[in-house]
């Protein structure tokens, strides 16, 4: 079947009649988020960040193999601050297996984040980073992985919007700006950057299992499954111009 009629398959069981399902896309989790406690952690976490540069101990943020531009950097310039760690070697495929991950030390001196996220619709998390640049710069556009069966359930946030965020379709090349202030999206089917800022700019994804009563909202995808969240995002827009 082709992909844009199982698409539409998809959405009519899911009771919801749509024509396309679009990229750039992302889906807004902002209603399903604290939006006002995720602001008030803006100057804490930024006053921690920055009592960490001198150490410059922090894992540097790689984008992984699958860069738009094959110019483009794999290590942009930004790091990580690990609050989970896994028990097992390094794999992008156990993201979401939460069985494996434990807080570090780092999630003590974070812990009013913590206290957030254990708010959000997550059945159990895992693998939980804060990537930050203290020069702002670009993050090259990238996907995360290759596989279309997997779909990592995150939610990607921040607590300001002053960090440019976006996705990309690698057909047309457009791109669309995150403008809220967090997002789940297909890390598969598009790619996804960020824009120079030239000062601090931070974000924080936390992945894991989303809660069951999060996931009743989801149409996933039976063959892409990477491509759920795009689903969602369509569904969301034509229920909404039907109204």
């Amino acid at each position: 079947m082709p992909l844009r009629a199982h698409w539409v398959g998809m959405l009519r069981t899911h009771g919801i009649a749509m024509t396309d399902v679009r990229y750039p896309s992302y889906k807004n989790m902002d209603p399903f988020v604290d939006v006002e406690r995720l602001k008030q952690l803006d100057a804490f976490i930024a006053d921690r960040l920055r009592h960490r540069l001198a150490a410059a101990r922090d894992l540097q943020f790689y984008t992984g193999p699958f860069v738009l531009d094959a110019e483009a950097p794999v290590l942009p310039g930004s790091r990580m601050v690990e609050l989970s760690r896994s028990r097992e070697a390094a794999n992008y495929y156990d993201l979401d297996r939460a069985e494996l991950w434990e807080p570090t030390k780092e999630a003590e001196e974070f812990a009013p984040l913590m206290d957030f996220i254990a708010t959000l619709p997550f059945a159990a998390t895992a693998r939980i980073i804060i990537m930050y640049d203290p020069d702002g710069r670009a993050v090259s556009a990238h996907k995360d992985h290759d596989s279309r069966d997997l779909c990592h359930e995150f939610i990607w946030f921040r607590t300001n919007l002053g960090k440019p965020f976006y996705m990309l379709d690698p057909g047309t090349g457009e791109r669309l700006t995150v403008a809220g202030h967090s997002a789940w999206f297909d890390t598969v089917n598009q790619f996804h950057g960020a824009d120079a800022t030239g000062e601090l700019s931070f974000s924080i994804r936390v992945d894991g299992v989303f809660s069951d009563e999060l996931r009743k909202h989801i149409p996933f995808s039976a063959t892409n499954r990477a491509a759920s969240p795009s689903l969602w995002s369509s569904a969301a827009r034509d229920a909404a111009s039907q109204r």
